[in-house]
């Protein structure tokens, strides 16, 4: 076999989407195994709908998957004299023809497409065949002189030399079309590979309404790479042998296209979070610290008040029932806030309980004179309050997590006290100890 030659080709008119994503994936790995070459072209022939803020996300988010490419990326806006060379070789031989002049003028080239059987053997359906009798002739150079896509497609992957052509089971009905092109033009046939498509929950085409379907949301969410990337390579092919866990390198290894599923892949978020807790469990503190200061940041934590060290703290208190980074901001964002925001009913209900203000009070005065400030003096100066003041623990650690964190939950009481730090603690509970008494007033 020839040397594998794949691409992938994404139109800039929005985002990469999860469906592009695992088509750039399965052409990606079928390349890495083969020992082959991965090609990227940008078909940017819509220049109404072309966007260079689209190419640069498309761009980022395949690097952000660790897709790196061979060859590329290549433009078809900058490829037109190209197709329009082939358009006249094919009005020539008389297997095009021009259309009559629009209204300004201007004329399309259609190609005539032969009334005939076209059969192919798909590398994950098998054998297909369609009866060209009823298609209608091809447009190929639009009256704007742009390509279509089936056209500028077929062109540039029979001179870019791809040898397997893998994308969504969408594209089935384009390939009659595209095999008489090659046949015209004399190119050799590429091998065909149609995966099927991704379907949400509800079993329908996988779109917003499922959620975010961008690959750049889900690294806004605070996704990693490496789940997102052995999530994707599930949708729709198998190793075999029941693995879900997998790194790249396995992934590379065992990937061959008749592993590939005939059924439509079910997107699961919770399945996806799932995947994306195990490897932050997994994943370098310095990586999630950089993760989790993006997440911070964006949400609202201003930058002065991230220190990394005290982050990564926070992170290994979290990290256990972390699904995705963003989670940090709403779990953990007090360690990083300045005043908090307390909200009336909470103060009231756990700091208003019998006994509890004055038990606060006089931790308050205790957290000031101690000379250690660990979980174990903590905890022992905390019981110590809860047997002279009469107080349960319950009601009394609540009480104290609410003046100091603004909720009802966070980590250990005083692994969260410590991370915190003596001069937050003391300075939270005097806070929360004054509103309670003007509130009383």
């Amino acid at each position: 076999m020839d040397k594998v030659r794949t691409r992938f080709a994404p139109s800039p008119t929005g985002y990469l989407h999860i469906g592009g994503a695992r088509t750039a994936l399965f052409n990606w790995l079928f390349a890495r195994n083969t020992g082959g070459t991965f090609i990227l072209r940008i078909e940017d022939t819509d220049l109404a709908r072309s966007t260079d803020e689209a190419v640069t996300a498309i761009l980022d988010s395949m690097k952000w998957l660790g897709l790196d490419w061979d060859e590329g990326p290549f433009y078809q806006s900058k490829r037109l004299d190209i197709y329009r060379c082939y358009a006249e070789q094919l009005l020539k031989q008389d297997k095009a023809y021009y259309s009559e002049p629009n209204e300004e003028g201007k004329r399309a080239i259609f190609f005539r497409m032969p009334h005939e059987k076209v059969a192919f053997d798909d590398l994950v359906y098998g054998r297909i065949e369609f009866d060209n009798a009823l298609q209608k002739d091809l447009v190929i150079i639009k009256s704007d002189g742009m390509p279509t896509y089936n056209y500028a497609c077929t062109i540039d992957d029979a001179l870019m030399n791809i040898t397997h052509i893998i994308r969504g089971d969408d594209h089935v009905s384009n390939t009659p079309k595209q095999i008489p092109l090659y046949t015209a033009l004399g190119f050799p046939l590429p091998r065909f590979a149609h995966v099927p498509m991704i379907l949400g929950e509800d079993k329908t085409r996988l779109s917003k309404r499922h959620g975010a379907t961008s690959v750049g949301s889900y690294q806004e969410e605070g996704f990693l790479p490496e789940a997102m990337i052995n999530y994707l390579v599930l949708l729709g092919w198998s190793p075999g042998d029941n693995r879900e866990i997998m790194t790249q390198k396995e992934m590379v290894d065992a990937f061959t296209l008749d592993k590939a599923s005939k059924k439509s892949a079910v997107f699961s978020m919770d399945k996806l979070k799932w995947m994306n807790a195990h490897y932050i469990k997994g994943q370098g503190m310095g990586e999630l610290v950089r993760i989790g200061r993006e997440q911070l940041e964006r949400g609202g934590v201003p930058r002065e008040n991230i220190d990394d060290r005290k982050l990564a703290e926070v992170i290994a208190l979290y990290r256990d029932r972390l699904k995705i980074m963003k989670e940090l901001v709403e779990l953990g964002g007090f360690f990083f806030r300045g005043e908090l925001e307390y909200k009336r009913e909470l103060l009231d209900k756990f700091l208003g309980a019998d006994g509890v203000l004055a038990a606060l009070e006089e931790l308050e005065t205790r957290l000031v004179q101690t000379a250690a400030f660990d979980t174990a003096v903590l905890e022992q100066t905390c019981r110590e309050l809860t047997a002279k003041f009469g107080l349960k623990n319950t009601p009394f650690f609540q009480g104290i997590r609410v003046a100091i964190t603004g909720q009802t939950m966070s980590p250990g009481l005083f692994d969260t006290m410590v991370v915190l730090g003596r001069e937050t603690v003391i300075g939270r509970l005097g806070s929360a100890l004054r509103l309670m008494h003007e509130s009383r007033k």
